[in-house]
């Protein structure tokens, strides 16, 4: 999510703050400690997505997530051990992610062949580009080298992960604070073309939008309706599932875009993309390019994303569960 105009000055801005985090991963990094890493988490995730495809979409959100807060560093996966802190975990926009066994089960191979070498941010990293991959999503290059870090705290991740409430001065805001710019909102955004939501991120829109039982006047009346008849039937819909790219979500395409256009984005988050002329200018411009570049902008992005303050050298630790700190 890079480009012009107002975009080029906002990373050029962002690029200082984004430049030291990420400088000292490099591609392959366990080329020489644990030369078959990479290909072990590509095999298990070959080998099992196509038996849970949605993982991909899971998975991408989990390493969102996770970078989202104290930067790419598997916090995420922590579990709470104490009453008197709660993880990342037990925050609100986390209490639906899911693939925590799967991430398990590849830190488990790792461990058996390279004992204390893979971290988990790293595990993280990587599965959810292969998984995007082996559905047919495109391909991102991941430097490797994080560390795991060892601070995981429920209202960081309240505070800093962007709900799908938000207006577009909030996503930017949020979205700023980790050294992305407008372009990568865009584009990450596009993640939500094989997503699925629980019917609790957005029925607010559906019912109470202004808290006098209306409905959101930028979501197609049309599509709300149909939302309303068969989906999420009432406001307190804590557990039906609903696709965000409707007849495509099992396609990584530019069709969540072409629906942004229609007033048809689930999320408060998704239609606010077109309340900024920016933002709304490159949902365009990508709407009028090949599905090529809108796979390389996208990749551009994730790795950017991939990036942010993650832990190197000595800093954090190689946890050898990704639930629980090293002892």
């Amino acid at each position: 999510m890079k480009g012009y105009g107002y975009f080029g000055m906002t990373f050029f801005c962002l690029s200082v703050f984004m430049g030291s985090t990420g400088a000292q991963l490099q591609m392959g990094f366990y080329s020489s400690s644990c030369p078959n890493a990479e290909k072990i988490v590509q095999d298990y995730v070959n080998r099992h997505i196509h038996n849970a495809p949605s993982l991909a979409a899971a998975i991408i959100r989990m390493h969102f997530h996770d970078c989202f807060v104290r930067g790419c560093d598997a916090s995420v996966l922590l579990n709470t051990t104490s009453s008197s802190n709660q993880t990342e975990k037990l925050a609100a926009p986390n209490l639906t992610l899911r693939g925590f066994d799967f991430i398990e089960k590849v830190k488990s191979l790792l461990e058996a062949a390279c004992p204390a070498v893979v971290s988990c941010a790293d595990i993280v990293a990587l599965v959810a580009r292969d998984a995007v991959v082996a559905t047919g999503g495109p391909f991102w290059r991941v430097p490797t080298g994080r560390r795991d870090g060892t601070i995981s705290r429920s209202s960081e991740a309240l505070s800093n992960i962007p709900p799908p409430t938000s207006n577009f001065t909030n996503l930017q805001t949020l979205f700023a604070n980790q050294g992305l710019d407008l372009k990568d909102l865009v584009l990450l955004s596009g993640a939500h073309t094989i997503g699925i939501s629980h019917c609790s991120s957005f029925t607010t829109r559906l019912y109470n939008f202004t808290g006098v039982g209306d409905q959101d006047p930028a979501l197609d009346s049309e599509y709300a309706a149909n939302l309303k008849a068969r989906k999420c039937r009432s406001l307190n819909d804590n557990t039906t599932i609903v696709e965000m790219d409707p007849g495509s979500f099992r396609t990584f395409d530019l069709s969540y875009y072409s629906l942004l256009l229609k007033r048809r984005g689930l999320f408060q988050s998704d239609s606010a993309l077109t309340t900024n002329s920016a933002t709304l200018s490159f949902v365009k411009q990508l709407l009028n390019g090949s599905l090529q570049n809108f796979f390389a902008e996208f990749a551009n992005s994730m790795e950017k994303m991939g990036r942010i303050n993650v832990k190197t050298g000595t800093t954090g630790e190689i946890r050898k569960h990704c639930a629980v700190v090293n002892s």
